[in-house]
């Protein structure tokens, strides 16, 4: 290569040629002949200096890794989601966020209303509580529902909460106990939407 600088340092006393880091890189004027990411680094040869030719172009066969990495992202059973959550499962926290919850136990009655959103307890009423359990000459007969209910229901006005709903499990029936605490606590001014 003519164009090469001759440097020499003083400790040597033969003087060996070395290019300079701006000889490496090709020039600006020559266009490059691919427009891929690998064609923008220089083409460096054994030697050191730049290779004129350009190199084949890699073609990628069908069961290589990378071409299954390029493909993994569009598959049709990815595209799909069959793990996506229904319409009214992404909605329903937002459209009904304070939900009922009523557990009765052999001795006790409980119940409380949650925000869906934070899992916050707006209200609590239960016939195990101090000023119930005393109170109360049964805590598991339809009275005590009732008592609990309505308190149930003025706990959440106190919180400004005006309507809940409940969602029943699996072969459960709103009625006898649990038609008692919902019907009281609808006749107390909550609404169940």
């Amino acid at each position: 290569m003519a164009s090469a600088c001759m440097l020499s340092t003083p400790s040597s006393s033969s003087s060996a040629p070395f290019l300079l880091p701006s000889e490496l890189l090709p020039s600006r004027a020559v266009k490059p002949t691919s427009l891929s990411w690998a064609s923008s680094f220089p083409k460096l040869g054994i030697f050191g200096f730049v290779s004129n030719t350009s190199p084949p172009i890699p073609t990628l066969k069908r069961d290589s890794f990378i071409q299954a990495a390029w493909t993994r992202r569009s598959r049709g059973e990815l595209a799909k989601r069959p793990n996506r959550k229904s319409w009214k499962q992404r909605t329903d926290m937002f459209m009904r966020p304070f939900l009922l919850n009523v557990f009765f136990s052999k001795r006790f009655i409980h119940a409380k209303v949650m925000h869906r959103g934070t899992s916050k307890v707006i209200s609590v009423a239960t016939t195990n509580s101090k000023d119930l359990r005393y109170s109360l000459p049964s805590l598991t007969d339809h009275n005590a529902c009732r008592v609990v209910g309505q308190l149930i229901a003025e706990r959440s006005k106190e919180a400004d909460v005006f309507a809940m709903s409940y969602e029943p499990r699996k072969d459960e029936r709103i009625e006898g106990k649990l038609g008692i605490v919902i019907d009281t606590i609808k006749e107390n001014g909550i609404i169940f939407v």
